[in-house]
């Protein structure tokens, strides 16, 4: 039955958050090493800085490193909530820009495993935040994971990070056919990262494209081409993202630019597209 199995429960918070008018955009990749992390933060604290109040939900829930990246101690986790040892406001951490972080954990197994209860929980606790902020930035594991799967349908954009690499090619068109072929996701929104110009950028989506037009039914919008820049590697060993530590190298002023695309992406009235048909799947009996 629906009651005990948590997901009906589930599909009413991210109604309420759907209500709320807050922007989901998860931001996947279908490969490690292509950036998505710094992307994510990247984007959420030039978005903060245009006035939007944003909360990034580090949803690779074992190998967790949003925290470390921006070097902020953590005292409580995602898994002191699901224990039930504290509310999940307890556990949001302030990063640069005022956003508001929910540090998962790293190296725990079973954060992997989350129940279909548990999945209701995370999502209950989500929908009770939904008022105090305007973006949720969704920072997805690495793959092709039920998890992954499951925070991109429930997304109301997916932002898919690839870089001029045949692996991550691969992998992400890999990623793109699942969400569309098996879940009905239509429209994906592309971010060339690293390259070395903006006829490179153009020229890695259009390799991207040329497969999914052929094979599958889905649009793909190239919204970002982001530069290779040596500021990145300094600014992570900073323990600081590229935005703040070097604000006017090439890749920052390609973040802000993103920024500033995103925040005019509309938020639907009323639950549809992919996020319909994902609180469809998670009442489904099958689901």
């Amino acid at each position: 039955m629906i009651a005990k199995n948590g997901y009906g429960d589930q599909a009413n918070g991210l109604r309420n958050m759907q209500q709320a008018k807050v922007k989901v955009i998860a931001v996947t990749g279908g490969k490690g090493g292509v950036g998505k992390s710094n992307v994510s933060l990247n984007l959420s604290i030039s978005l903060a800085k245009q006035g939007k109040r944003v909360l990034v939900f580090d949803a690779d829930l074992g190998l967790a490193n949003v925290d470390v990246m921006l070097g902020l101690r953590v005292e409580k986790n995602l898994s002191h909530f699901l224990s039930g040892e504290c509310r999940l406001e307890d556990i949001l951490v302030t990063g640069p820009a005022g956003i508001k972080i929910v540090p998962a954990t790293s190296g725990t197994r079973n954060m992997v495993e989350l129940t279909p209860t548990e999945h209701a929980e995370l999502i209950r606790a989500f929908s009770a935040l939904q008022h105090q902020f305007d973006v949720l930035i969704v920072d997805t594991a690495a793959g092709i994971s039920d998890m992954v799967l499951s925070f991109s349908r429930a997304a109301q954009d997916v932002l898919v990070v690839v870089c001029d690499e045949p692996t991550s090619i691969t992998d992400a068109y890999a990623l793109i056919k699942v969400l569309n072929r098996d879940f009905g996701v239509y429209k994906f929104k592309i971010v060339a990262n690293m390259v070395r110009s903006m006829r490179e950028g153009q020229g890695l989506f259009a390799k991207l494209s040329k497969v999914t037009d052929r094979f599958l039914d889905c649009t793909l919008d190239l919204v970002a081409v982001i530069p290779f820049d040596e500021n990145i590697r300094r600014a992570v060993r900073k323990q600081n993202v590229i935005v703040n530590a070097y604000p006017s190298s090439p890749a920052s002023l390609a973040f802000k630019n993103l920024a500033g695309k995103v925040a005019k992406w509309p938020v639907p009235e009323t639950a549809n597209g992919h996020m319909e048909f994902f609180l469809e799947q998670l009442i489904s009996p099958g689901a």
